[in-house]
This record gives structure tokens, C-alpha cells and sequence, in this order.
């Protein structure tokens, strides 16, 4: 009996202690932590805005464009959730998060600096080169990308992660204005310029050259300025995981993908929706516009016209990425008047109107009123998805589920690689217009989705 209480004495008690709150942090940390995002959405935004018609220049023809983006998504898929689990478990003198996307931006801007060279670098043809580059890169970005999702939900309690997703969008949008519009602003001061077969621009090569060095300057400025906690720190916000052996195999993936939240899910389909749309945007509005708006023929590649319409295409996403930055200021608020579900689905009807209404447009300075709405969609489908699933996820696996999360985000695009060239092809006759009203149409979808999402926080929305 003696010893029985003694046992008992000796044990410790299997109540946990409380967890800590996270101390919430100040506007300019949240600033600095997502200031390399927009470095790396500057690249993003540069490739997104000039690699069909760089791939064009190459001598890729229109309907084989979807297939060339495909390398995006697909490494999107495998990357994501792989960099995800393992910075979940990295520590080292750099942090949890930030080597990971110090070494995808550094990667990144290598390849920036050779896919406009891709037509001197081998014996091969360009637009295999120039495909090849686009696939390093893309995987290079996602390297990146993820551990800024997770490395919100690390640093900030709760209560401020809409306003920290806010932020990080704002500041992506900024990336993206800046990187979107620089080609026109270089041919602006340079005079509009021409290339010769299989080469590119000369404006649109310099853009990628600065574009390297951006993004190389944001990425130091973050990791010299922000400060992620340890793993004593950690375990003190979150003592309910403390005693658990982290599971680091890569077949936990697979558990973790199996064992996903209920948000998770039933967010798969208006992400679908939502990139569907925009991965159509993204190939197919540099032909499209050229040919219904500038009446450029498809073949032409090297004609002044066809170069104004290119870099008109630029201009035009600086316009919805500038729209986006603004907006993203503005979510926070109308998510806590509203909820994020009615915030999210009031932008994405913004967005399929927006690219509808191209099919309606002659004048292209008409454009710009397309590319608001589209700016709407854009900075709340970044920002809004992550505040409703940050929640639901547990704190331990923040970096395997935001990767896992991206499955959503590429699953779409691969589907519309693969059959959005063969639809434009032979479903559209070759008119690339319609894929930017088929785009609206599925934007229209992903709004009617989300009101069926179930987000436990829209009716007491935890203010910032």
C-alpha cells in the first residue's frame, strides 16, 4: 500500500499545463516576415505575364501553351506538401521556415535570369529549353511559396492571422503590380522593340533581370528581420503536443492527406473552380487579347502590333494585382462586417464578371475595368481560403497541411492543361476568347461553392 502511494507521488500528473498565447506581433513584423513574398511574387508575376509569349517567340503554337504551364502545377504538387512537412520539422540556426525559401528564391532568380536566354544556352530546341527553365523555376517558386503560409500560422496568434494574411496579400500584390507592369515601363522609356525569330524582347529579358534581384533583396530582408520562435517557445504555446514523437516518414503525407480537416475539403472544390479560372487567365489571355482586341494573328510573333499587345497584356495584369494589394486592405473589414465566406464569394462573382465581360470589349483601355474585378477575386482567393483553414489545422503539421492545401490549387490547373489547349482547339476553333469567358463562368461557380463551406468563425469573427 506504502508503495502504491508512493508511485502515485512520484508520477507526474497527466493534467497539461496551459497553453501560452502568442504575443501579438506589431504591424511592421508582420510587414518584415512577409516582405519576401513579394519578391518572389515579382518573379511570379513575371513569368506569369510573359511565358506564353516568350514560349510563342520560341515557336510554341497556341494550343500546345496549356501543356508547357502544366510544369507549374505538377511541381506545385510534389514540392509543396514534401517542403511542407519537413520544414515542420526542420530547427537550425536560420529557423524553421526560412531556409527553405532563401534557397527556392535564390533558385528562383537563376532561373529568371536564363529562361529569356533559353534560345543561346544549348543545342536544343528553344522552346525545350525554355520549358525546361519554366519547370525549375515553377518548382523553385514552390520551394518559396509554402513556408510564408506556414510561417504565418507559426509567428501570430489567432485572432491576428486575417489581418497576417491581409498583410502577406497586400504585399503580393505589390510584387505583382511592380512585376507585371515593368516590361511596359522598360519598353516605355526604351521605345517599343521587336526580336528576331526565336528570340525574346529586349524589355521583357531586362524585366527578368531586375525581377532576379528583386526578389534576391526582399528574401535577405526578410530572413534578417524576422525572428521565428524555438522549440521551447513553441512547446509552450502548444504543450498539447508536447511528449508526441513528431512522425517524419514521407508516407505520412499520404495520413496526413487521408486525415485532413473538414474546411480542407470542402474548400478542394471552390479552389478547383477558382484555379481552373485562373490558370486559363494566365495562358491564354496574351493570344486571346491579341487576336479578339488588337486583331494580331496568331503566327505573328515579331511585328510591332503584336509586341504592343504583349506588353498591353502586362500592363493590364499590373492592373489587377494593383487592385489586389488595395483590396487586400479592405478584406479583414468586410470579412468581420460580413463573414469570409460572404467576403469570398461577393469577390469571386467580381471576378468571373470581370472575365466575361473581355468577350464584350473593343477599346483596350475598356480593359482596365475587367481587370478591377479580377483584382477582387485575385486578393481574397489568396488570402481568404488560408484565414478559413488556418484555423482547423493543428498547429504541429501548419506546414504539411498548407502543402497539402496546394494539392487544391494544382489539381485544377493540371486538369486544365491538359484539355484547355484541346478545348480552345477544337471546342472554340482556335479562339482563345473563350477561354477567358469559360474562366468567368467557372469563377461563378467557386462563388456559389463557398457558401457551403463550413467555417466554425464567420459568425464571431475574431477581430485584429
Amino acid at each position: 500500500m506504502i508503495a502504491e502511494e508512493q508511485k502515485n507521488q512520484t508520477q507526474p500528473s497527466a493534467k497539461k499545463p496551459a497553453a501560452v498565447q502568442k504575443p501579438k506581433l506589431t504591424f511592421w513584423q508582420i510587414f518584415n516576415m512577409s516582405f519576401g513574398f513579394l519578391g518572389i511574387q515579382f518573379g511570379f508575376a513575371l513569368q506569369n505575364g510573359n511565358a506564353s509569349r516568350i514560349l510563342q517567340s520560341f515557336g510554341a503554337d497556341v494550343e500546345h501553351l496549356s501543356l508547357f504551364w502544366l510544369a507549374a502545377p505538377i511541381t506545385g504538387m510534389i514540392v509543396q506538401p514534401i517542403i511542407g512537412h519537413y520544414s515542420d520539422h526542420t530547427w537550425n540556426r536560420l529557423g524553421r521556415r526560412k531556409p527553405y525559401f532563401l534557397t527556392g528564391g535564390i533558385l528562383s532568380a537563376l532561373a529568371l535570369f536564363f529562361l529569356p536566354n533559353s534560345a543561346v544556352l544549348m543545342f536544343l530546341p528553344p522552346v525545350m529549353v525554355g520549358a525546361g527553365i519554366l519547370m525549375i523555376m515553377d518548382a523553385s517558386f514552390n520551394v518559396a511559396m509554402e513556408p510564408f503560409r506556414a510561417l504565418i500560422g507559426d509567428n501570430l496568434p489567432d485572432s491576428q492571422r486575417s489581418l497576417g494574411f491581409s498583410v502577406q496579400t497586400f504585399l503580393i500584390g505589390i510584387g505583382a503590380v511592380t512585376g507585371s507592369v515593368l516590361p511596359w515601363v522598360i519598353s516605355y522609356f526604351i521605345g517599343t522593340q521587336t526580336a528576331t525569330p526565336g528570340h525574346v524582347q529586349p524589355n521583357v529579358t531586362y524585366s527578368f533581370y531586375v525581377g532576379a534581384l528583386v526578389m534576391i533583396i526582399c528574401l535577405l530582408w526578410t530572413v534578417l528581420r524576422t525572428r521565428e520562435y524555438s522549440p521551447s517557445e513553441y512547446a509552450n504555446f502548444h504543450p498539447e503536443e508536447a511528449g508526441e514523437e513528431p512522425k517524419r516518414g514521407l508516407s505520412q503525407i499520404f495520413k496526413d492527406f487521408k486525415n485532413m480537416p473538414t474546411a480542407m475539403r470542402q474548400l478542394g472544390l471552390v479552389q478547383f473552380f477558382s484555379w481552373f479560372a485562373l490558370f486559363s487567365m494566365w495562358v491564354f489571355a496574351s493570344p486571346a487579347i491579341a487576336t479578339h482586341i488588337f486583331h494580331v494573328d496568331l503566327k505573328d510573333t515579331t511585328s510591332v502590333k503584336a509586341a504592343e499587345a504583349g506588353d498591353w497584356v502586362t500592363l493590364m495584369f499590373g492592373v489587377y494585382n494593383g487592385v489586389s494589394a488595395l483590396y487586400a486592405l479592405c478584406l479583414s473589414a468586410i470579412a468581420r462586417a460580413t463573414s469570409r465566406k460572404l467576403a469570398h464569394a461577393f469577390s469571386l462573382i467580381a471576378g468571373g464578371i470581370g472575365l466575361i465581360s473581355i468577350f464584350f470589349i473593343q477599346n483596350p483601355h475598356m480593359l482596365i475595368l475587367s481587370m478591377v474585378g479580377v483584382g477582387l477575386a485575385w486578393a481574397s482567393i489568396l488570402a481568404m481560403p488560408y484565414a478559413i483553414l488556418s484555423g482547423s489545422i493543428p498547429a504541429k503539421k501548419m506546414g504539411v497541411y498548407m502543402g497539402i492545401f496546394n494539392f487544391f490549387i494544382t489539381f485544377p490547373q493540371i486538369v486544365n492543361g491538359f484539355f484547355g489547349g484541346w478545348i480552345v482547339k477544337n471546342l472554340f476553333g482556335g479562339q482563345a476568347i473563350y477561354a477567358l469567358v469559360l474562366a468567368g463562368i467557372f469563377m461563378l461557380c467557386a462563388a456559389v461553392s463557398v457558401i457551403y463551406v463550413q467555417d466554425g468563425k464567420d459568425i464571431k469573427y475574431a477581430k485584429s
